[in-house]
């Protein structure tokens, strides 16, 4: 009876301290909502988390920091972060916000990754989905919306279902409202007709409702935006610098993203208002800024800038704006994008074109005074022309040839220096076995032989005999197991390909002139061990490369596996190099990797600029 009783008050009391820390995560989170930071650093120490043997509490920590900042910052006080997910806590809850962290992470610093963030964040919901943490799910489900919200700018309705699962879990009021405010705001994107007196007045109810900040900021803009439309500028302005306001008062990233959010407001209203200088004051303003987000806005800055300069005929400033904007592989409004594109390349051509009508009726002016003479031998040209032809076509087929000739020699080079090094391993492995282990195996013999020599005779200590004969056994598995092992060297057999990266490029950074970050995602289990061999070496010749040519002082190497494709992503900040002017067949060992992804059935691509480093994608089947 008494032994029931201890049960029972210990059950009672485990579950009392369950529902005590569920309370707190709570808080925490409806604090990261509200975008309380201070309040949320102030939550972390009464988690209890663990912070001796696996430092948990650094993820909330991190999270906090990500959340604030969204990696955006001002040139003089530039944000520099690196993340590595931590892999030693056994809680649910800490190993989910890791998850949380890595896809913060690669959206707010990371390039080329945006693509893993959404199943990053689908994998940390599916992680909790049945667990009653509504409040963590809240978290997740913001930035699916945010991503929606910020990533897809065509028509797009896939984000309709996070809102159901949003409203499912909402714990109070604000958390409706938030959903009520991503489907105005992307429900606005989805569409390409003016806004409605009905999102008008969604966006002012939403604004009473909505105190967050960075919520609060975006509907007075959409209410501006509305009142733009519909001729009321006064309004509008109101609302815009009510905005811009509002978002003075400190540094964190939701307050930067939204001021320059509001001054591309504020640029654009003054565009139509034909006031250009004052727009181009409002769209300058980004450019003491940084951070991955801040890039991408920089795009829609440089597209308004085209059309400004357009519109006070400096063509030339308008041409190179609007080239800035096109290299950029974000989409966004292509259709407004590509027609507006359309426009200043025509009227950039006609200008150049003009001065070429200029030439060219000089041209013809003194073509005229010639013209009498060109009558008396044309009679010639048409006799040389038909021969021209003749040799012409016979030269394109000779230069076919030689085309036809050189891909066939570069094949042959390509397969010669595979044989070569093949050949090379050989002639090691060959000398390895004669001067090592063919010494040993001699010396064997001589010890067998003393052995049966002994056995009648008794001239040696059998016992002493026996002993070195089986070192020398030993020391002859030795050296064949090392050579065994020489043969995988690099890849380390027993730790993998990610381990073995990570290896090498903490002994280059160790020198301190080049800095190596590695970024991983999906490399949980081990790849066949041609491919781990393969790819480590095709990421050390690149790496070698950088050292030898780039003068970079960072790189990052971006491995990742989706989908049964391995992605590689390896970047520095080096000199670059004109990518039309250096052909792959004679550049740094490019071409002898090219051969072998295109082998194996891969994708390889460069791109590099100079002064602006290079980025190496490669694609491999797996």
């Amino acid at each position: 009876m008494i032994y029931r009783i201890i049960i029972t008050i210990l059950c009672i009391s485990s579950s009392s301290m369950l529902f005590a820390q569920k309370k707190v995560l709570d808080e925490f989170f409806i604090s990261l909502r509200n975008e309380n930071f201070n309040l949320a650093k102030s939550i972390v120490p009464k988690l209890n988390l663990n912070t001796s043997e696996c430092d948990e509490a650094q993820e909330f920590y991190f999270l906090i920091e990500l959340l604030e900042h969204k990696g955006v910052s001002y040139n003089n006080n530039p944000l520099k972060r690196t993340y590595i997910p931590l892999n030693c806590s056994k809680n649910k809850i800490v190993n989910v916000i890791s998850n949380i962290n890595l896809a913060l992470y690669n959206y707010y610093f990371v390039i080329n990754s945006d693509i893993s963030v959404h199943s990053v964040y689908t994998k940390a919901l599916n992680e909790i989905s049945d667990t009653n943490y509504d409040t963590l799910k809240g978290l997740i489900l913001r930035r699916i919306l945010e991503y929606h919200n910020n990533i897809f700018v065509l028509e797009d309705h896939s984000f309709n279902k996070y809102i159901d699962l949003y409203l499912n879990s909402a714990v109070d009021d604000i958390d409706i409202a938030i959903t009520d405010f991503y489907k105005l705001s992307i429900g606005i994107k989805n569409t390409e007709s003016d806004l409605k007196f009905d999102d008008f007045l969604i966006a002012k109810k939403l604004s009473e409702k909505l105190k967050i900040n960075s919520y609060n900021t975006k509907l007075k803009v959409i209410s501006g935006n509305y009142l733009e439309e519909n001729g009321q500028n006064t309004e509008a302005l109101k609302y815009y610098y009510s905005a811009l306001n509002q978002t003075n008062k400190d540094s964190t990233g939701s307050n930067i993203l939204m001021n320059i959010h509001c001054k591309m407001n504020l640029g654009v209203f003054h565009y139509y208002d034909e006031n250009f200088e004052k727009a181009i004051e409002y769209f300058s303003t980004i450019n003491n800024l940084e951070g991955k987000l801040i890039d991408r806005k920089k795009i829609y800055y440089d597209y308004w800038l085209s059309l400004t300069y357009e519109r006070l005929k400096n063509y030339k400033k308008a041409y190179q704006h609007l080239k800035t904007s096109r290299r950029s592989q974000f989409s966004f409004n292509q259709e407004n994008h590509l027609r507006a594109i359309r426009d200043i390349e025509a009227k950039y051509e006609t200008e150049k074109k003009e001065k070429e009508n200029l030439q060219l009726k000089t041209i013809l002016l003194v073509s005229t005074l010639f013209l009498v003479l060109g009558l008396l031998v044309t009679s010639l040209t048409l006799k040389n022309s038909r021969r021209k032809r003749m040799l012409a076509e016979q030269q394109k087929e000779l230069e076919k040839q030689k085309n036809l000739t050189l891909l066939k020699e570069q094949e042959i080079n390509t397969i010669n220096a595979m044989v070569a090094g093949q050949e090379k391993e050989r002639i090691r492995i060959a000398e390895d076995l004669h001067d090592n282990i063919g010494s040993v195996l001699a010396t064997l013999k001589l010890h067998f032989e003393n052995l049966k020599l002994n056995r009648e005779k008794k001239h040696f200590n059998q016992e002493e005999l026996y002993e070195k004969t089986e070192k020398l056994i030993y020391e002859t598995y030795l050296k064949v197991r090392s050579l065994a092992h020489a043969k995988n060297a690099g890849v380390i057999a027993n730790q993998g390909l990610l381990v073995a990266i990570k290896l090498m490029t903490e002994k280059i950074s160790a020198s301190n002139k080049l800095a190596i970050e590695v970024v991983s995602f999906g490399l949980e289990h081990r790849l066949d061990s041609n491919t781990e061999i393969t790819v480590f070496r095709i990421v050390q010749e690149l790496i070698t490369n950088i050292i030898k040519h780039a003068e970079a002082t960072k790189a990052t190497i971006n491995i990742s596996l989706f989908d049964n494709t391995l992605n590689l992503i390896i970047e520095d900040n080096g000199k670059g190099f004109d990518i039309e002017k250096v052909k792959l067949i004679n550049g740094m060992g490019l071409n002898s990797i090219q051969k072998r992804i295109e082998h194996l059935e891969g994708s390889f691509l460069v791109d590099s600029t100079l002064h602006r480093g290079t980025s190496i994608i490669i694609n491999l089947p797996i």
